[in-house]
């Protein structure tokens, strides 16, 4: 009982958050990425705001037991590039860019009963099953031992 509590609040207080933060406004994101039109920086100062709070957390509470609900933290971040994160950064981001929406509020609109936010979902949702089917890589052992140390 107490994990999905604690995932219901959390995905509660995020999409407060997004809300607040008018981050469900697909013309937030596409502004954000307009540089050469009416660009708005209200992502910058979001995502900036979302990195002061955590990186002081991360430090903190890395390698430390885990926390109710949740995995032990890294000590250190895995350094490993190769070319499926290229590829699925670059898929995320031109989804991202496209729609206007990620995946945390791309779950919120759907409050909206939009079909353009429907089709969204539903296809980053047919993204993640395409992944689990081709199968996850398992982590190097450098990639592991970072992770831990």
């Amino acid at each position: 009982m107490g994990k999905p509590l604690i995932g219901f609040l959390c995905g509660l207080l995020f999409a407060f958050g997004l809300g607040l933060a008018q981050m469900t406004e697909p013309s937030r994101v596409i502004g954000f990425l307009d540089f050469f039109g009416h660009w708005d920086p209200t992502l910058m100062f979001v995502m900036g705001g979302a990195i002061a709070f955590y990186m002081p957390v991360w430090y903190v509470l890395r390698g430390r037991k885990a926390p109710i609900g949740g995995k032990i933290i890294p000590k250190k971040l895995a350094g490993h590039v190769d070319t499926r994160l290229i590829a699925g950064a670059s898929i995320f981001g031109i989804g991202w860019g496209t729609a206007g929406v990620c995946p945390g509020p791309g779950i919120v609109l759907l409050g909206r009963g939009n079909v353009d936010f429907i089709v969204f979902v539903g296809c980053m949702i047919a993204g993640m099953l395409l992944y689990a089917l081709v199968g996850k890589p398992k982590a190097s052992p450098q990639v592991r031992a970072a992770a831990q140390s």
